[in-house]
């Protein structure tokens, strides 16, 4: 009796073990499709930055309740993000807070961090003829890991630098 049970423990332990082997490598696969998934719509420039962070340079940080976002594809850069902080000029439409623009004409330069990610750097260009749309903004640095996190850091002509934490998705259509 007491050799039987000894078997179906060595049995149970064995079932477990492969189990969480079979788990383990599971969780690997999706992280390296997620990595991928991650690596591809980066480099294709065609994503979506969700903000869920806000930290201006004056002030404390906060969370983000409602959808902030900044979409980036091969011919338009869009953003719908909030401001706090210093204005050094009011602006022209004082109903039109935040960093609110759409722009076609920008440079997008693409850099591979050291360990992994990578760095993006963003700046819109003069050539729309709307120049209210992109007169502020000179440049958006986003910093984005393999895992799909980023950093957004907004640099602006008339206000103090702001900062953005969040995730970047793949973009819908």
């Amino acid at each position: 009796m007491k050799s039987l049970n000894k078997i179906s423990l060595a049995l149970a332990i064995v079932l477990i073990s492969v189990g969480l082997a079979n788990a383990q490598s599971t969780r690997k696969d999706r992280k390296a499709a997620h990595v991928a998934e991650i690596k591809t719509i980066v480099e294709a420039q065609n994503y979506v930055f969700k903000a869920n962070y806000v930290s201006p340079t004056r002030g404390v940080g906060r969370a983000l309740t409602s959808d902030y976002d900044m979409t980036v594809s091969k011919d338009t850069i869009s953003a719908f993000l909030p401001y706090f902080g210093r204005a050094y000029t009011a602006p022209y439409n004082p109903t039109e807070g935040g960093i609110k623009f759409t722009n076609t004409h920008f440079t997008y330069n693409l850099k591979a961090g050291k360990k992994d990610g990578w760095t993006v750097t963003i700046k819109p260009t003069g050539k729309d003829k709307n120049i209210g749309d992109w007169r502020d903004v000179q440049t958006l640095t986003l910093s984005i890991s393999s895992d799909g996190y980023a950093s957004l850091q907004v640099i602006s002509s008339n206000r103090d630098p702001i900062s953005f934490n969040g995730t970047v998705e793949k973009r819908g259509k």
